[in-house]
């Protein structure tokens, strides 16, 4: 399996404020989202458990990032 490239959230800012076209998947568990005052704006939740079964709804055709912590 190839290695997933990895960037910090403050490549993802830069790339938001550069209008750069990716889906955001935030992928904490429904604890952990509802304790963070980090809500990422049109990202998709899914909890990584679940991530599997959410894969077909997934755009295929722009870059995708997954936020966890």
């Amino acid at each position: 399996m190839p290695e997933i490239p990895r960037i910090t959230a403050h490549e993802v800012k830069q790339g938001i404020e550069r209008g750069q076209d990716f889906v955001l998947i935030d992928v904490r568990n429904p604890r952990a989202w509802a304790e963070s005052e980090v809500k990422a704006r049109n990202a998709i939740r899914v909890p990584l458990d679940e991530l599997e079964q959410y894969l077909p709804r997934i755009p295929k055709t722009k870059p995708v990032v997954a936020y966890c912590t």
